[in-house]
């Protein structure tokens, strides 16, 4: 998505009172303590074990490590992950929100 493409999806977000995650195609994290992740706006899954799992995202990946990890649910654009959740990384995100 170019600079301009992502400064007038902001422009539009705000004017019309959207959450910038609809807009922009980024993800949104929900976590409850160090035990529940529910991801939305994911591109699937590149990687799954019971300490490491990998999403695509439209722009780079998110990487989840811990222990025990399980997917409890996972939908088209969403994934509800349980374990205990040791380390969460975005890759590939630099400078889509600026």
């Amino acid at each position: 998505m170019s600079r301009f493409t992502r400064k007038v999806r902001q422009w539009t977000a705000q004017l019309f009172d959207l959450p910038q995650e609809m807009m922009l195609e980024v993800p949104r994290l929900s976590m409850i303590g160090n035990r529940q992740l529910f991801v939305e706006n994911h591109r699937g899954v590149i990687h799954f074990s019971n300490e490491l799992m990998r999403l695509a995202l439209s722009s780079g990946e998110l990487e989840v490590r811990g222990q025990n990890l399980v997917i409890k649910g996972i939908w088209t654009e969403e994934v509800f992950i349980e374990g205990e959740i040791l380390e969460v990384k975005l890759h590939g995100m630099e400078g889509l929100m600026s």
